[in-house]
């Protein structure tokens, strides 16, 4: 559990680069849905394989700057509640931090349940719980139109980060040396 928290020097660096392509792909990498202010996020599968691979702390800061930075930018200034919210489903990403074998070169059957287990969990409290209580304590927004704002994210944010992190952590998997896959000559 000590480890899960733990901040170096890569995690720093891993903050800084999943934050820069966070904020791109949030800007330029999205699909509109018909509901107003939400749309599919690719991001967020990216958030998810860095928070895997560096643990909560990363994944939290990632999507918190990578959308404030994305918001600031194209809007002037961060809808905080769902800033809050992003860093709130990266935090949660992290917990699949430990609880894979991506590292050891594995990312499969199990792995794979596991990580999605927490993705959708995290999507969940970010989408349907966080931003939704926020826009209405921070910005007096109608709860009608928050929470069908809150679970359209969640149901795309789901979708995006179960196939895209998926597919990242498959990936990156595969690059890594199995464990006793080297033998003595």
């Amino acid at each position: 559990m000590k480890d899960l928290f733990k901040v170096n020097t890569k995690t720093i660096v891993a903050t800084g680069l999943g934050a820069a392509i966070f904020t791109l792909l949030f800007m330029f990498v999205k699909v509109p849905s018909p509901v107003p202010e939400t749309s599919f996020q690719t991001a967020y599968g990216v958030s998810a394989f860095f928070a895997t691979l560096f643990g909560p702390i990363a994944g939290a800061l990632i999507a918190f700057i990578g959308h404030a930075l994305s918001d600031a930018i194209q809007y002037g200034t961060p809808w905080w509640s769902w800033v809050i919210a992003s860093g709130v489903s990266g935090f949660i990403f992290g917990l699949a931090f430990k609880r894979t074998k991506v590292e050891e070169g594995e990312f499969k059957g199990k792995d794979i349940l596991t990580f999605n287990i927490i993705q959708i969990i995290g999507n969940a409290i970010a989408w349907v719980v966080v931003a939704p209580l926020l826009d209405i304590i921070i910005y007096q927004e109608p709860a009608s139109l928050v929470f069908t704002q809150g679970i359209t994210a969640a149901i795309m944010n789901i979708v995006s980060t179960g196939v895209i992190g998926t597919l990242l952590l498959i990936a990156y998997a595969a690059t890594r040396t199995k464990k006793g896959s080297l033998s003595k000559g």
